[in-house]
């Protein structure tokens, strides 16, 4: 890679900042309309709150693994990441699904923009979420929280087999093992109650003992 991508703030993670969800003029848009100004999928900062208030929004999330020759899980992915105020937390890939995009687009596209070119990730060709994770912007009503917005999320574990090199406001990536990743310690470091998906990942997959 690199692949295009017309505004590399409307990867936005849940939970992340508040940018707009439009491409700057100009700029090549996707699904065969050029240029963000002739696709009603963008959206204005001001209609992308209007949307917030009003609708839930689809995100996907990925869970980066690394396998053996048995396809067992030896290690997780966990992203370090600065907000726009510089608080820094741990995190996965995330980000919304663009109108006219397929699922599997979005999640390599996310995968792609926080892991690097050369992560090489391997999705199967039906890509299956482990789980479905519920935002919502009022704490309590899910293990899952983003004050700004419910929002709907489709979670995979999707292992990554080349070298990672995190972009945009990923700042690395920290290879642990399953035991580490489930951790209490770790869970409190990650935002929007993400220690719950990260476990029901592993649980997913045989990792957790």
């Amino acid at each position: 890679m690199r692949t295009p991508d017309p505004d590399p703030n409307e990867r936005e993670p849940i939970g992340g900042s508040d940018d707009a969800d439009f491409a700057a003029a100009g700029a090549g848009g996707f699904g065969g309309v050029p240029g963000g100004a002739a696709n009603p999928g963008w959206l204005s900062e001001v209609e992308l709150a209007e949307a917030r208030r009003r609708l839930p929004m689809l995100y996907v999330e990925a869970v980066p693994v690394r396998t053996d020759g048995t396809g067992a899980v030896t290690q997780v992915g966990v992203l370090l990441r600065a907000s726009p105020v510089g608080e820094i937390s741990r995190t996965i890939v995330s980000g919304r699904v663009r109108y006219g995009e397929t699922v599997r687009d979005a999640l390599f596209r996310h995968l792609e923009n926080d892991l690097g070119p050369m992560a090489f990730p391997l999705l199967p060709p039906q890509p299956t979420p482990f789980t479905v994770a519920e935002y919502f912007p009022i704490p309590g009503v899910s293990a899952y929280h983003d004050d700004r917005q419910h929002a709907v999320s489709l979670a995979f574990v999707v292992p990554v087999t080349g070298t990672c090199e995190p972009r945009q406001d990923a700042l690395e990536v920290t290879w642990m093992s399953p035991e580490e990743a489930a951790s209490d310690a770790l869970a409190a470091e990650m935002e929007g109650g993400r220690g719950t998906l990260v476990r029901t990942a592993l649980a997913s997959v045989g990792a957790l003992r």
